[in-house]
């Protein structure tokens, strides 16, 4: 380890037993006075009241885990890269103390900016909503106590971290630092798909060698972002391999996703009403109870009652179209606008409404849909070093090379027709479903 790297008090007690604060599943993170001090402001505590998973909890009744304890764990996946990287010349030359420094921050405070249900709310694209990475500096404002904590403990000054959350300037450097952050092989990644695995009770993301992973980082040929030595492989293909299982069993579970699209139709109705600053900065609680508040006497009610209400009721699945399975269907309904699939719901509730036999509003159909921007794609570098020679992931790996490209979304990510239990079996039943759905989005 380098003389500057060593002088960095929470990377010297990596494996110190005081001083720390425990997460699951048995992970000591080094608890020093400057990351308390920051743990402790209004701005990062807020996180604790902002679960990771947001809807997935009525599915997997453990996921009830939130974006605090996965800030610490991305924090500790910083100290450990830092530590595992700090072997590698190229990198100290680049990294001093003060960088690595401003890396552990940006760790701890990735997910700053999110609020509540933050992934189906974007994933809608409605017009003038913030990316949550640009809303942490909402939080990160001069007059705010976080940034004073940055300033006075750790002399970081909080645009440093911004800089490295949203990019404003471009070094080797910094792209270095954002590599780790998000990138192929990344810290948050490393640490979510763990996490999420671990309190949903499923082995899919836990299935991947960590610990070989980090021993085999090391700088990519530019020296400008992560790469791996060829010891990593196997660990880097699994690791692609959990993603994509996350995706397909947890992420996008068919009862997930009708809970996703419940929420998301509600929150259309009634987001001209709101003021999205001051929503973002609620807790989850305090989230929901708007939103309910707001439906109430809408046709939207309903939904919202169906997924936070004494009564759990949720929309059934009544058809699914993939992309190696009726592509047409798919094609017609993939990635296209939030408000086209609302409209394209309504006319076939209209239209199905004689032939089921009773009048269906425009919320007992709802249409999910995988969203207009794709998942980042996989590209991280193999070094070899008897061929003194780098080579992409998927050149090597039938694995990577077939999960992490255009499949990845394609195959993971469905069109779903949900209904109303009411009227779900019913609505199953028609024998020309597809043609009703393809009439109602030609009309619309």
């Amino acid at each position: 380890m380098h003389h500057s790297l060593i002088d960095i008090p929470e990377l010297v007690r990596l494996d110190a037993d005081q001083g720390i604060v425990r997460i699951p599943y048995e992970l000591d993170v080094p608890f020093t006075p400057r990351v308390r001090a920051i743990v402790d402001t209004a701005e990062f505590r807020r996180l604790s009241q902002v679960t990771q998973l947001g809807l997935v909890s009525r599915i997997y009744p453990g996921a009830m885990h939130t974006r605090f304890e996965h800030a610490l764990g991305v924090f500790h996946n910083a100290l450990r890269y830092l530590w595992q990287l700090g072997k590698d010349r190229r990198f100290r030359e680049l990294v001093d103390c003060h960088t690595a420094e401003v890396l552990m921050v940006s760790a701890l405070l990735h997910d700053l900016g999110h609020w509540p249900f933050c992934h189906p709310i974007e994933d809608m694209g409605l017009a003038n909503l913030p990316p949550h990475e640009q809303y942490a500096a909402e939080f990160l404002a001069p007059q705010r106590e976080l940034a004073q904590v940055l300033r006075d403990a750790w002399h970081i000054d909080p645009a440093e971290v911004l800089d490295v959350l949203v990019p404003q300037t471009d070094s080797p450097r910094l792209r270095v630092l954002r590599s780790i952050l998000s990138g192929p092989i990344d810290i948050d990644k490393m640490d979510y798909l763990e996490r999420d695995s671990l309190h949903c009770g499923v082995p899919y993301g836990r299935n991947f060698d960590k610990q070989r992973l980090i021993q085999s980082l090391i700088l990519n040929e530019a020296g400008d972002g992560l790469a791996i030595s060829s010891k990593g492989k196997t660990a880097a293909e699994l690791m692609v391999f959990a993603r994509y299982v996350m995706f397909s069993e947890v992420y996008w579970h068919h009862a997930v996703r009708s809970a996703t699209s419940m929420f998301a139709r509600s929150f259309y109705e009634v987001h001209p009403t709101l003021d999205l600053r001051e929503l973002f900065q609620l807790s989850e609680p305090e989230t929901i109870h708007l939103l309910r508040d707001r439906c109430r006497g809408t046709s939207c009610e309903p939904l919202l009652a169906g997924i936070f209400g004494p009564k759990r009721q949720l929309h059934k699945r009544v058809v699914e179209y993939s992309h190696y399975q009726h592509r047409e269907m798919y094609d017609l309904l993939a990635r296209r606008p939030f408000e086209f699939l609302v409209r394209v719901a309504a006319r076939l509730a209209a239209d199905l409404s004689p032939i089921v036999g009773e009048s269906l509003s425009g919320t007992d159909i709802l249409i999910d849909a995988p969203p207009p921007h794709r998942e980042v794609e996989f590209h991280v570098d193999i070094h070899f070093p008897k061929e003194h020679r780098y080579r992409p992931l998927q050149e090597v790996s039938p694995v990577v090379e077939a999960l992490a490209r255009r499949q990845f979304d394609d195959y993971v990510k469905r069109v779903r027709l949900f209904a109303h239990p009411r009227c779900a079996a019913r609505i199953a039943a028609l024998p020309n479903l597809s043609q009703h759905v393809e009439q109602a989005v030609s009309k619309v």
